[in-house]
Protein backbone atom coordinates (compact mmCIF):
# COMPACT_ATOMS: atom_id res chain seq x y z
CA UNK A 1 0.00 0.00 0.00
CA UNK A 2 1.46 3.36 -0.97
CA UNK A 3 1.63 6.20 1.46
CA UNK A 4 -0.30 9.50 1.05
CA UNK A 5 1.57 12.04 -0.87
CA UNK A 6 2.42 14.59 1.64
CA UNK A 7 1.64 18.37 0.64
CA UNK A 8 5.49 20.01 -0.37
CA UNK A 9 3.99 22.86 1.76
CA UNK A 10 3.67 20.82 5.41
CA UNK A 11 7.48 19.88 4.68
CA UNK A 12 8.76 23.47 4.62
CA UNK A 13 9.89 25.70 8.04
CA UNK A 14 7.65 28.05 8.79
CA UNK A 15 10.93 30.17 8.20
CA UNK A 16 11.92 29.38 5.23
CA UNK A 17 8.34 30.25 4.07
CA UNK A 18 8.90 33.81 4.43
CA UNK A 19 12.30 33.99 3.18
CA UNK A 20 12.72 34.77 -0.59
CA UNK A 21 15.38 34.26 -2.91
CA UNK A 22 18.39 35.99 -4.05
CA UNK A 23 18.20 36.12 -7.42
CA UNK A 24 21.07 37.21 -9.04
CA UNK A 25 21.72 39.19 -12.20
CA UNK A 26 22.15 37.49 -15.49
CA UNK A 27 25.57 36.81 -16.90
CA UNK A 28 27.01 39.64 -19.02
CA UNK A 29 26.72 38.00 -22.78
CA UNK A 30 23.14 38.10 -21.84
CA UNK A 31 22.93 41.35 -20.19
CA UNK A 32 24.50 42.88 -23.44
CA UNK A 33 22.09 40.83 -25.64
CA UNK A 34 19.09 42.23 -23.69
CA UNK A 35 20.05 46.06 -23.42
CA UNK A 36 21.62 46.14 -26.75
CA UNK A 37 25.33 46.66 -25.46
CA UNK A 38 28.56 45.94 -27.17
CA UNK A 39 30.48 47.05 -23.82
CA UNK A 40 29.44 46.30 -20.04
CA UNK A 41 31.09 47.83 -17.08
CA UNK A 42 30.92 46.22 -14.37
CA UNK A 43 30.79 48.66 -11.19
CA UNK A 44 28.07 46.43 -9.16
CA UNK A 45 30.57 43.93 -7.19
CA UNK A 46 33.27 45.80 -6.10
CA UNK A 47 35.76 43.38 -8.44
CA UNK A 48 39.65 44.04 -8.65
CA UNK A 49 39.93 46.77 -11.31
CA UNK A 50 43.66 45.70 -11.55
CA UNK A 51 42.62 42.07 -11.90
CA UNK A 52 44.26 39.37 -9.81
CA UNK A 53 47.73 39.67 -8.03
CA UNK A 54 50.25 39.72 -10.92
CA UNK A 55 51.90 36.20 -8.58
CA UNK A 56 49.05 34.36 -9.10
CA UNK A 57 48.55 34.79 -13.00
CA UNK A 58 51.20 31.85 -13.86
CA UNK A 59 49.33 29.34 -11.36
CA UNK A 60 46.12 30.69 -13.58
CA UNK A 61 47.77 30.35 -16.83
CA UNK A 62 49.79 27.24 -16.29
CA UNK A 63 46.89 24.91 -14.59
CA UNK A 64 47.40 21.40 -15.42
CA UNK A 65 44.21 19.72 -17.14
CA UNK A 66 44.58 16.80 -15.62
CA UNK A 67 44.79 18.04 -11.85
CA UNK A 68 40.96 19.01 -12.55
CA UNK A 69 40.39 15.58 -12.03
CA UNK A 70 42.31 15.03 -8.50
CA UNK A 71 39.96 16.47 -5.64
CA UNK A 72 41.70 19.07 -3.84
CA UNK A 73 43.24 19.40 -0.38
CA UNK A 74 40.42 19.04 2.13
CA UNK A 75 41.18 21.68 4.40
CA UNK A 76 43.75 23.70 2.04
CA UNK A 77 46.72 22.23 3.97
CA UNK A 78 49.46 24.53 2.23
CA UNK A 79 47.28 27.71 2.21
CA UNK A 80 46.70 27.49 6.14
CA UNK A 81 50.47 27.01 6.38
CA UNK A 82 51.15 30.17 4.18
CA UNK A 83 48.69 32.35 6.15
CA UNK A 84 49.92 31.28 9.29
CA UNK A 85 53.56 32.26 8.28
CA UNK A 86 52.38 35.34 7.35
CA UNK A 87 50.31 36.69 10.30
CA UNK A 88 52.14 34.43 12.91
CA UNK A 89 49.87 31.82 14.16
CA UNK A 90 49.45 28.18 13.99
CA UNK A 91 47.98 27.29 10.48
CA UNK A 92 45.24 24.98 12.88
CA UNK A 93 43.94 28.95 13.61
CA UNK A 94 42.78 29.02 9.96
CA UNK A 95 39.77 27.99 8.48
CA UNK A 96 39.53 28.52 4.62
CA UNK A 97 36.29 28.63 2.89
CA UNK A 98 34.65 28.65 -0.52
CA UNK A 99 33.89 32.47 -0.18
CA UNK A 100 32.97 34.17 2.68
CA UNK A 101 29.88 33.49 2.60
CA UNK A 102 30.90 29.46 3.76
CA UNK A 103 32.68 30.48 6.68
CA UNK A 104 29.84 33.17 7.87
CA UNK A 105 27.98 29.99 7.49
CA UNK A 106 30.12 28.04 9.53
CA UNK A 107 30.37 30.29 12.57
CA UNK A 108 26.14 30.58 12.79
CA UNK A 109 25.86 26.72 12.38
CA UNK A 110 28.47 25.92 15.04
CA UNK A 111 27.14 27.90 17.88
CA UNK A 112 23.34 29.15 17.31
CA UNK A 113 20.64 26.43 18.04
CA UNK A 114 16.59 27.07 18.05
CA UNK A 115 15.84 30.00 19.97
CA UNK A 116 19.33 31.91 19.91
CA UNK A 117 20.24 34.92 17.96
CA UNK A 118 23.21 36.93 16.27
CA UNK A 119 23.20 40.67 15.93
CA UNK A 120 24.33 42.86 13.22
CA UNK A 121 23.76 46.08 12.14
CA UNK A 122 20.06 46.96 9.32
CA UNK A 123 22.47 48.05 6.83
CA UNK A 124 25.64 46.35 6.30
CA UNK A 125 26.39 42.94 4.70
CA UNK A 126 23.41 41.22 4.09
CA UNK A 127 24.67 37.34 4.18
CA UNK A 128 24.96 37.78 7.82
CA UNK A 129 21.18 38.31 8.80
CA UNK A 130 20.68 35.97 5.42
CA UNK A 131 22.36 33.01 6.89
CA UNK A 132 21.19 33.42 10.30
CA UNK A 133 17.38 33.80 9.01
CA UNK A 134 17.17 30.39 6.79
CA UNK A 135 18.88 28.60 9.34
CA UNK A 136 16.21 29.07 11.94
CA UNK A 137 17.65 31.71 14.15
CA UNK A 138 16.92 35.16 14.50
CA UNK A 139 18.78 38.23 13.33
CA UNK A 140 18.43 41.39 15.97
CA UNK A 141 19.09 44.27 13.49
CA UNK A 142 20.44 47.62 15.10
CA UNK A 143 20.76 51.32 12.99
CA UNK A 144 23.64 52.60 11.83
CA UNK A 145 24.59 55.85 13.69
CA UNK A 146 26.17 58.70 10.99
CA UNK A 147 26.24 55.68 8.36
CA UNK A 148 28.63 53.76 10.52
CA UNK A 149 28.29 50.34 13.39
CA UNK A 150 27.32 51.86 16.76
CA UNK A 151 28.56 50.30 19.28
CA UNK A 152 25.83 51.26 21.88
CA UNK A 153 22.98 50.33 19.93
CA UNK A 154 24.73 46.98 19.12
CA UNK A 155 25.11 46.15 23.27
CA UNK A 156 21.65 47.40 23.90
CA UNK A 157 20.20 44.58 21.42
CA UNK A 158 22.14 41.67 23.15
CA UNK A 159 19.64 39.19 25.53
CA UNK A 160 20.48 35.86 26.91
CA UNK A 161 20.18 34.41 23.51
CA UNK A 162 22.43 36.22 21.79
CA UNK A 163 25.04 34.42 20.51
CA UNK A 164 27.41 35.96 17.86
CA UNK A 165 27.83 39.61 17.05
CA UNK A 166 28.80 40.62 12.96
CA UNK A 167 30.61 43.58 12.78
CA UNK A 168 31.67 44.79 9.43
CA UNK A 169 34.44 46.44 9.41
CA UNK A 170 35.17 48.80 7.23
CA UNK A 171 31.38 48.43 6.63
CA UNK A 172 30.24 47.30 3.51
CA UNK A 173 27.99 49.42 1.76
CA UNK A 174 29.10 52.97 3.76
CA UNK A 175 32.92 52.56 4.17
CA UNK A 176 33.25 53.36 7.80
CA UNK A 177 35.14 51.54 10.12
CA UNK A 178 36.03 51.59 14.15
CA UNK A 179 39.20 52.99 15.21
CA UNK A 180 41.32 50.23 17.12
CA UNK A 181 40.20 51.84 20.67
CA UNK A 182 36.78 51.41 19.91
CA UNK A 183 37.37 48.23 18.70
CA UNK A 184 38.90 47.36 21.77
CA UNK A 185 36.39 49.26 24.12
CA UNK A 186 33.50 47.26 22.61
CA UNK A 187 35.63 43.90 23.21
CA UNK A 188 36.08 44.92 26.63
CA UNK A 189 31.97 45.32 27.21
CA UNK A 190 31.40 41.96 25.36
CA UNK A 191 34.07 39.79 27.58
CA UNK A 192 34.05 36.45 26.57
CA UNK A 193 30.58 35.91 27.10
CA UNK A 194 29.36 36.14 22.72
CA UNK A 195 31.24 35.29 20.10
CA UNK A 196 32.65 38.52 18.30
CA UNK A 197 32.62 38.53 14.26
CA UNK A 198 35.11 41.33 12.56
CA UNK A 199 34.61 40.46 8.72
CA UNK A 200 37.27 42.81 7.40
CA UNK A 201 36.49 41.67 3.61
CA UNK A 202 37.51 44.94 2.82
CA UNK A 203 40.81 45.76 5.20
CA UNK A 204 43.56 45.76 2.91
CA UNK A 205 41.84 48.96 1.48
CA UNK A 206 42.10 51.13 4.76
CA UNK A 207 45.92 52.87 5.23
CA UNK A 208 45.32 54.54 8.65
CA UNK A 209 47.66 53.94 11.42
CA UNK A 210 44.41 53.71 13.68
CA UNK A 211 42.84 51.30 11.85
CA UNK A 212 42.61 48.20 13.79
CA UNK A 213 44.43 44.74 12.08
CA UNK A 214 41.88 41.87 13.87
CA UNK A 215 44.45 39.15 13.49
CA UNK A 216 46.51 41.09 16.34
CA UNK A 217 43.50 41.03 18.46
CA UNK A 218 42.79 37.46 18.31
CA UNK A 219 45.46 36.42 21.30
CA UNK A 220 44.04 38.98 23.62
CA UNK A 221 40.48 38.19 22.51
CA UNK A 222 39.77 34.90 22.18
CA UNK A 223 36.46 34.97 21.40
CA UNK A 224 37.01 37.16 18.66
CA UNK A 225 37.05 35.52 15.09
CA UNK A 226 38.03 37.29 11.74
CA UNK A 227 36.99 37.24 8.01
CA UNK A 228 39.24 37.99 5.19
CA UNK A 229 38.58 37.49 0.94
CA UNK A 230 40.90 37.39 -1.73
CA UNK A 231 38.01 38.18 -3.68
CA UNK A 232 38.22 41.83 -3.20
CA UNK A 233 42.26 43.21 -2.85
CA UNK A 234 43.64 40.06 -4.46
CA UNK A 235 41.09 39.65 -7.43
CA UNK A 236 40.39 36.89 -7.33
CA UNK A 237 36.35 36.66 -7.14
CA UNK A 238 35.59 34.01 -9.50
CA UNK A 239 37.70 31.41 -7.71
CA UNK A 240 35.56 31.59 -4.69
CA UNK A 241 38.00 31.67 -1.62
CA UNK A 242 38.36 33.46 2.04
CA UNK A 243 39.08 32.62 5.49
CA UNK A 244 38.57 32.96 9.14
CA UNK A 245 41.54 33.41 11.85
CA UNK A 246 40.62 32.72 15.58
CA UNK A 247 41.94 31.13 18.94
CA UNK A 248 42.17 27.45 18.10
CA UNK A 249 39.85 26.26 20.44
CA UNK A 250 37.39 28.16 18.74
CA UNK A 251 38.39 27.62 15.98
CA UNK A 252 38.69 23.88 16.49
CA UNK A 253 34.57 23.96 17.53
CA UNK A 254 33.79 25.67 14.14
CA UNK A 255 35.76 23.09 12.18
CA UNK A 256 33.21 20.76 13.31
CA UNK A 257 30.41 22.24 10.87
CA UNK A 258 33.28 22.69 8.22
CA UNK A 259 32.64 20.64 4.74
CA UNK A 260 35.67 20.00 3.34
CA UNK A 261 36.78 19.71 -0.42
CA UNK A 262 34.78 22.85 -0.61
CA UNK A 263 37.75 24.81 -1.46
CA UNK A 264 39.07 23.79 -5.37
CA UNK A 265 42.63 23.16 -6.45
CA UNK A 266 43.00 26.34 -8.63
CA UNK A 267 41.59 28.67 -6.28
CA UNK A 268 44.24 27.13 -3.14
CA UNK A 269 47.20 27.31 -5.38
CA UNK A 270 46.02 31.15 -6.66
CA UNK A 271 45.66 32.49 -3.36
CA UNK A 272 48.57 30.60 -2.15
CA UNK A 273 50.97 32.81 -4.42
CA UNK A 274 48.45 36.00 -4.04
CA UNK A 275 48.63 36.30 -0.58
CA UNK A 276 51.80 37.70 -0.21
CA UNK A 277 51.75 40.12 -3.39
CA UNK A 278 52.35 43.32 -1.47
CA UNK A 279 52.82 45.01 -4.90
CA UNK A 280 49.45 44.52 -5.87
CA UNK A 281 47.85 46.14 -2.74
CA UNK A 282 50.17 48.75 -3.50
CA UNK A 283 49.17 49.43 -6.94
CA UNK A 284 45.18 48.60 -6.09
CA UNK A 285 45.05 51.34 -3.38
CA UNK A 286 46.96 53.76 -6.08
CA UNK A 287 44.12 53.33 -8.30
CA UNK A 288 41.42 53.21 -6.12
CA UNK A 289 42.26 56.35 -3.76
CA UNK A 290 43.60 58.15 -7.81
CA UNK A 291 39.98 57.26 -9.26
CA UNK A 292 37.77 58.58 -5.88
CA UNK A 293 39.62 61.83 -6.41
CA UNK A 294 38.82 62.33 -10.12
CA UNK A 295 35.07 61.54 -8.99
CA UNK A 296 34.31 62.86 -5.65
CA UNK A 297 34.48 66.22 -7.26
CA UNK A 298 32.27 66.31 -9.88
CA UNK A 299 29.18 64.47 -7.46
CA UNK A 300 29.35 67.30 -5.42
CA UNK A 301 29.41 69.75 -8.84
CA UNK A 302 26.35 67.90 -9.81
CA UNK A 303 24.94 68.42 -6.11
CA UNK A 304 24.89 65.11 -4.59
CA UNK A 305 25.21 63.10 -1.25
CA UNK A 306 28.20 60.67 -1.19
CA UNK A 307 28.97 58.32 1.18
CA UNK A 308 32.63 57.42 0.62
CA UNK A 309 35.52 56.18 3.20
CA UNK A 310 37.40 52.98 3.16
CA UNK A 311 37.00 50.26 0.46
CA UNK A 312 36.94 50.18 -3.40
CA UNK A 313 33.24 51.57 -3.85
CA UNK A 314 31.32 54.97 -3.55
CA UNK A 315 27.24 55.20 -2.38
CA UNK A 316 25.78 58.03 -3.97
CA UNK A 317 22.05 59.47 -3.36
CA UNK A 318 19.87 60.04 -6.17
CA UNK A 319 17.09 61.94 -6.88
CA UNK A 320 14.92 59.34 -7.91
CA UNK A 321 14.13 55.68 -7.85
CA UNK A 322 17.43 53.66 -7.29
CA UNK A 323 15.78 50.43 -9.62
CA UNK A 324 15.12 53.25 -12.05
CA UNK A 325 18.88 54.22 -11.79
CA UNK A 326 19.97 50.69 -12.04
CA UNK A 327 18.04 50.56 -15.54
CA UNK A 328 18.94 53.90 -17.17
CA UNK A 329 22.70 53.04 -16.64
CA UNK A 330 22.08 49.54 -18.10
CA UNK A 331 20.97 50.89 -21.22
CA UNK A 332 24.62 53.19 -21.00
CA UNK A 333 26.33 50.01 -20.60
CA UNK A 334 27.30 50.09 -16.90
CA UNK A 335 26.62 48.12 -13.73
CA UNK A 336 25.85 49.59 -10.42
CA UNK A 337 24.14 48.54 -7.52
CA UNK A 338 20.88 49.29 -6.43
CA UNK A 339 20.63 50.12 -2.63
CA UNK A 340 17.52 49.24 -1.70
CA UNK A 341 18.26 46.04 -0.60
CA UNK A 342 20.80 47.12 1.59
CA UNK A 343 17.44 49.25 3.48
CA UNK A 344 19.17 52.52 1.47
CA UNK A 345 16.44 53.35 -0.77
CA UNK A 346 17.59 55.81 -3.67
CA UNK A 347 21.09 55.29 -3.33
CA UNK A 348 23.33 53.34 -5.23
CA UNK A 349 26.99 51.79 -4.56
CA UNK A 350 29.34 52.32 -7.46
CA UNK A 351 32.20 49.93 -7.22
CA UNK A 352 35.36 51.82 -8.68
CA UNK A 353 36.32 50.23 -11.83
CA UNK A 354 39.39 51.22 -14.54
CA UNK A 355 39.99 54.73 -15.78
CA UNK A 356 37.78 54.23 -18.35
CA UNK A 357 34.75 52.83 -16.34
CA UNK A 358 34.89 55.15 -14.02
CA UNK A 359 34.98 58.26 -17.11
CA UNK A 360 32.24 56.21 -18.57
CA UNK A 361 30.36 56.21 -15.46
CA UNK A 362 30.41 59.66 -14.61
CA UNK A 363 29.60 60.47 -18.00
CA UNK A 364 26.18 58.40 -17.95
CA UNK A 365 25.66 60.25 -14.23
CA UNK A 366 25.76 63.17 -15.56
CA UNK A 367 23.14 62.75 -18.40
CA UNK A 368 21.00 61.05 -16.39
CA UNK A 369 20.73 63.93 -14.14
CA UNK A 370 20.58 66.27 -16.10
Amino acid sequence: MKDTAVPLDQLVPEHIKGFEAYIPSQPDDMLKKLYGLETLHRLNNNENPLGPAPAAWPVLENFPPREAAIYPSGDAWHLRRALGERFGLDPDQFIVGNGANEVIAFVIKAFCREGDNIVTADKTFAVYEWVAEFSGFKARLVPLKDFAFDPETMLSAIDERTKIIFICNPNNPTGTWWKRDQLEAFLERVGGRRIVVLDEAYCEFVEDDEFPDGIEFLQRYPNLVTFRTFSKMYGLAGLRIGYLAGSREVVDIIRRTCVVYSINTLAQAAALEAVNDDDHVRRTRDHIAGEKRKLLPRLEKLGLEYQSDAGCFVMIRLPFSDTLAYRKFMFKGIMIRSMTGFRFPNWIRVSIGSSAAMEAFATALEEIIA
